[in-house]
This record gives C-alpha cells, sequence and structure tokens, in this order.
C-alpha cells in the first residue's frame, strides 16, 4: 500500500490507469500516480468508478477530465489491467524441485555451437576484411 497508495488488490487496475513503462503500456492520458490512488483507494477497481464525475466525491484535480479519458478509453483500461495482472491459472511445474539446475540438456553443445557460428559469421561479414579473393575472411580476427 505504500509505495502505490492503494491495496493489493487495486495494483492491476492502478498500473492500467498509471501506465507501466516496464512493461509496455502507456495507461491512460491524464490519469497520474496521486489521482489514481486518490480514485482507487476510494473505488477499488475500475467498475467500480461511477460514470458521473459528480458521483466521484474524492478530492482531484480535473476529475471531468479524467471521467471523460477513462469513459473513452474504457476498452483500453480494461486491456491495460488484464496484461497488469498476474495469472495464476497456468501450471508452470507440480514440484519446485523441477527449477533445480540439473546440468546441461542433451542438445546444449549443438544449440552453443550455431550461436558460436552465428556469432563468428556475424563479426566476419561486419569486419569488412576480405581476403585476397574478395570474399570476407573467416574466423577470429583477434
Amino acid at each position: 500500500m505504500q509505495k502505490f497508495g492503494v491495496a493489493p488488490a487495486s495494483i492491476p487496475d492502478y498500473l492500467a490507469l498509471v501506465g507501466d513503462a516496464a512493461d509496455g503500456y502507456p495507461g491512460l492520458p491524464g490519469w497520474g500516480a496521486k489521482s489514481t490512488a486518490t480514485v482507487l483507494a476510494k473505488y477499488g477497481h475500475l467498475e467500480a468508478i461511477p460514470a458521473n464525475f459528480l458521483e466521484w466525491h474524492v478530492n482531484v484535480a480535473n476529475v471531468s477530465s479524467l471521467a471523460a479519458t477513462l469513459r473513452r478509453d474504457w476498452d483500453r483500461a480494461l486491456l491495460f489491467r488484464t496484461l497488469a495482472t498476474l495469472r495464476t491459472d497456468i501450471a508452470l511445474f507440480s514440484d519446485v524441485e523441477q527449477l533445480r539446475w540439473a546440468g546441461p540438456t542433451p542438445g546444449f553443445d549443438q544449440i552453443g555451437k550455431r550461436l558460436d557460428q552465428a556469432v563468428s559469421e556475424k563479426s566476419t561479414s561486419r569486419s569488412g576484411v576480405r581476403g585476397k579473393s574478395g570474399r570476407p575472411v573467416k574466423g577470429n580476427l583477434f
């Protein structure tokens, strides 16, 4: 509650309105951290916010503009909330021991060789060094 000013259950709603640069969604125009925290502290979730700003009874600046933006961008707000919601209905592993490192898989060496080859080819083609035949020089130049 300290960091965002809302209850933990309201964090996805908060991020939907304010946005989250780390996850790449912008939030809604005009909805800042303070106004969002104030509105959500009273109403909790997007659906509980009255459509008519006269019913909000919160102390925020530009309340009519915020309400208009929320009405206009309602679908975007719901999408952003979905993006901000941690999914708990997906089975990732049945036992924490499945996450323990057990060494490389059988295909590890092959993947490593392919990555080494790709890096080598990329650095050779970028180096601009060419042999007598005019073709790029292969191998480690340094």
